[in-house]
Parts: structure tokens; C-alpha cells; sequence
């Protein structure tokens, strides 16, 4: 039987990432009442942009694909055990959305038997779309891109999204072992870092707390451009990864920084 790959795919892909942009670019900048911000369990705010998007991905997947599975982030799994599963982040990056930050993205993937064929990081308001796919080179707007040949540390730009990721046991030591050698540190960005790093303007993004739908669609963008994202470990990643993410310009980078974030 003939198995699908990615391209087949790709359109409804695309079709995603513009229902759920039209969605978000409404409500950007918008009047807080009308974002409706609510806080989760644990905190994380979420609107009723990130709400409407997901249902919106979600309906198309339904008609198109009515036994594929689907992971997203504001409603729960279904059919997680399905050979082709998307993956869903309306807003990755709600806390830079709703203080009217640039700095987010939708994140949408389609795994096959748990590894992703397809990744797409889009933002809306900049008219970004990074596509990534198994066996084919990332584009940005139809463009191939590549990540940098920073083999070093000690030139490498290193983000992560958020300082208090790394509260956890040992964690906040591995980091302050890490950033001691790097070029350049700085925080912010969610998925847009990982954007940027396949188009060669960082070098290092090192991250703690990540769900599957926070890193699934960024590895073929990763891997794609010519980069590496594993755990800190080095592992791969995968639908029961502990959150810890590295994403790495060259698989030199990658080694030198796992040195420091390995469990020893």
C-alpha cells in the first residue's frame, strides 16, 4: 500500500495556518474585554483568539481527515493512537499576544506513527510562514532557508523564552553552565526563537516545560534548515519527552552544548 508523505498533506496544512491567522490578526491589539483572558491551572493565560483558532483547525482536519488524530493544546486529545495525528499550538507565545507583542506564532504538525512529517510555524501579523517538511528543505514564504554555521559556544546566540523555566532540581545549574560560555543570551521569542534559528539569526535555543504541541511542529522546520533539536540529553523527541528542548544551528553546536545540559 502506498504511504502518503508529507506534500500530500501540505495543502491542508496551509489552509490551517490561514483560518487560524484570519482568526488571531481579529483579535490582536484588540480590546482586552473583547480577548476575554482567561488564566489555566497552571496559570498560562489563554483568549478566546487562541479558542476560536484551534476549533477552527480543528473542524477542517474533522471534514478532511475525520480518522486522523489531533493533539492540541486548548481542547482535548482525540484518536491519539491514529497513524497520521496533527499537532496544534493556536498561540504559541499567548503572553507576548495579549501585551500586543509581535513575537508569537500558530504551530501546526502532522505526525505518522508519532514522528513529524510536516511542521509549520506562522505568524500572522508579520506574515511569516516557516514550512518544514521530512526530507525536504525549510522555506520561509516560499523561500529555502538555513540555519547558521556556528560550530562554537563561544559564538553562538542563545535564547530561551523564560528565566524561570529553569527553576527545576539541577536545571538552573546546567543553564548558568551553558550561558557562561555563549556569545549572547536573551530571553523571549516562544516559537518565533526556533524560527529565527532555521532562518540563521540564533544560534541556540534551550528550553524547559514544552508539550508536545509546544515542540513537535518545529522539528522538521529544525531539521529541515540544516539544525538539531533533541532533548539535553541529545534524545530524540518524542510524544513522551519530558519538555526539556535543545534546538542547535549545527550538530557541533548541539554537542558542545549538551556537554553542559546532559544529565551527568
Amino acid at each position: 500500500m502506498a504511504i502518503d508523505g508529507p506534500e500530500t498533506f501540505l495543502p491542508l496544512a496551509e489552509r490551517l495556518a490561514d483560518v487560524s491567522g484570519d482568526i488571531v490578526r481579529r483579535y490582536f491589539r484588540a480590546d482586552p474585554a473583547d480577548m476575554k483572558i482567561e488564566s489555566k491551572a497552571d496559570e498560562s493565560p489563554v483568549t478566546i483568539a487562541d479558542r476560536s483558532a484551534e476549533a477552527a483547525m480543528r473542524k477542517l482536519i474533522e471534514e478532511a481527515y475525520p480518522d486522523h488524530g489531533i493533539f492540541g493544546e486548548e481542547f482535548p486529545f482525540v484518536r491519539t493512537d491514529a497513524e497520521y495525528a496533527w499537532v496544534l499550538d493556536p498561540i504559541d507565545g499567548t503572553k507576548s499576544f495579549v501585551t500586543g507583542m509581535p513575537i508569537f506564532g500558530t504551530l501546526i504538525a502532522l505526525m505518522r506513527n508519532g514522528r513529524p512529517i510536516l511542521g509549520i510555524v506562522n505568524q500572522p501579523i508579520m506574515n511569516e510562514r516557516w514550512i518544514g517538511m521530512a526530507g525536504r528543505r525549510t522555506t520561509l514564504n516560499g523561500r529555502p532557508v538555513s540555519t547558521s554555521k556556528v560550530a562554537r559556544l563561544a559564538d553562538a546566540a542563545q535564547y530561551a523564552t523564560d528565566p524561570a523555566m529553569f527553576r527545576h532540581g539541577n536545571d538552573r545549574a546546567k543553564i548558568d553552565s551553558l550561558l557562561a560560555e555563549v556569545k549572547s543570551s536573551r530571553y523571549g521569542g516562544d516559537c518565533y526563537s526556533y524560527a529565527l534559528l532555521a532562518t540563521g539569526f540564533i544560534d541556540l535555543v534551550t528550553e524547559f516545560g514544552l508539550k508536545i504541541y509546544d515542540f513537535m511542529p518545529l522539528i522538521p522546520v529544525i531539521e529541515g534548515a540544516g539544525g538539531v533539536i533533541t532533548d539535553w540529553n541529545g534524545a530524540q523527541l518524542t510524544k513522551t519527552s519530558d519538555g526539556h528542548v535543545l534546538a542547535a544551528s549545527t550538530p557541533a553546536c548541539h554537542a558542545a552544548a549538551v556537554a553542559h545540559l546532559r544529565d551527568k
